[in-house]
This record gives C-alpha cells, sequence and structure tokens, in this order.
C-alpha cells in the first residue's frame, strides 16, 4: 500500500426530511431539491417529469398511428391548436396559448407543418395567420380516433374520475403561473 487515503466525499447538506410521509415514501428525482416548507412539491414535480416524458411519448405514437411519423410534441401540439376551433391563428397567439415563451420553436413548427401540407398560411397586412388544410383536420380526426380506442379505455368516464381530473387540471394551471412567476424573478436573481 502506498498510505494514500482515499479522498472523502463532501458532506451534503441535505434536508433533514423524512423518507415517509403520512400517506407513503417520498418519490422525488433530487432530494437535495426538496424543501421543508412543502416536501410534497418536490414529489409533484418528479410526478410532472415522469408525466410529461409520458406524454410527449404517448403523443408521438398517437400521431405516428394516426399516420405521420415525423412529428415532434410541439409539432402535435402546435398542429390541434391551429386546427382548434377551425379558426385561424398568428404566431404570437399560438405560443401564448401554449406557453412556448420561444416564437423561433413555433415558427419552424408552423413552417415544418405548412411544407407537409397539413396548415397553410396568409398574410393580411404584417399578419400571418395559420390554419389546418383540409389533409391537417383529417388527421387530427385519425389522432383523435386513435386516441378514442387507445388511451380512453383506461379511464372509467365516472363523474368523481373527472371530477378528480378537472381539480388537477385547474391545480397544474396555477402552478403553471407559481413556475412562470418564479422564472421572472430568477432572470434578475
Amino acid at each position: 500500500m502506498s498510505g494514500k487515503t482515499k479522498p472523502s466525499k463532501p458532506k451534503r447538506n441535505l434536508p433533514a426530511l423524512p423518507a415517509v410521509s403520512a400517506k407513503g415514501p417520498r418519490i422525488v428525482s433530487s432530494l437535495h431539491l426538496v424543501s421543508e416548507k412543502s416536501p410534497e412539491l418536490s414529489e409533484f414535480e418528479f410526478g410532472l417529469i415522469i408525466a410529461s416524458h409520458a406524454f410527449s411519448r404517448w403523443m408521438v405514437r398517437c400521431m405516428a398511428a394516426a399516420g405521420v411519423k415525423d412529428m415532434t410534441p410541439i409539432d402535435i401540439l402546435i398542429l390541434h391548436h391551429v386546427n382548434h376551433r377551425g379558426t385561424e391563428k398568428k404566431l404570437a397567439d399560438i405560443g401564448f396559448a401554449l406557453n412556448i415563451e420561444d416564437t423561433h420553436v413555433v415558427s419552424y413548427s408552423l413552417k415544418k407543418s405548412v411544407g407537409m401540407g397539413l396548415m397553410q398560411n396568409s398574410r393580411r397586412g404584417k399578419e400571418v395567420f395559420f390554419a389546418t388544410t383540409e389533409k391537417g383536420s383529417e388527421l387530427c380526426q385519425r389522432y383523435r380516433e386513435v386516441r378514442e380506442a387507445c388511451l380512453m379505455p383506461g379511464f372509467s368516464g365516472a363523474e368523481n374520475e373527472n371530477d378528480r381530473l378537472g381539480e388537477v387540471a385547474r391545480l397544474l394551471r396555477t402552478l403553471s403561473g407559481r413556475y412562470d412567476q418564479a422564472a421572472r424573478a430568477a432572470t434578475s436573481f
């Protein structure tokens, strides 16, 4: 032996939180981010992480089953939003509705969909408006059919289940506002 000792690992200042709550084990992705003020927020964030990845994977595979394989989750979200209510939409309004801050991402996706023949654009003055083509609307309908066949059987449709989903949806919208506010605060931190 050379007499050298292994360097010790630096001690971390991890929160002194129980690994188990009254409702069961805490499942988090990053223990060092858990706040004593709300350990449940870290549990929620981990759930949001895995749910967002599962939802993205689902959208891409559902769209592939509907007939188009070269679309990203953003492309799919934008296509469905532009198809929503059959009305034309402006780039800025699409980004605002979907909470996409980077207009270049929206612009690229719109150009891609126009190139695929799923959308068309028209210029009025300085504004460009986007609408789905017949091909784009038909694709959205096929997506809906795949969604009904593959996703919806997992839901009962019972009133209490739908009420809970509505509560979660309202909570997600509220929390998105808090994360947006925190993101603005972090830019000047």
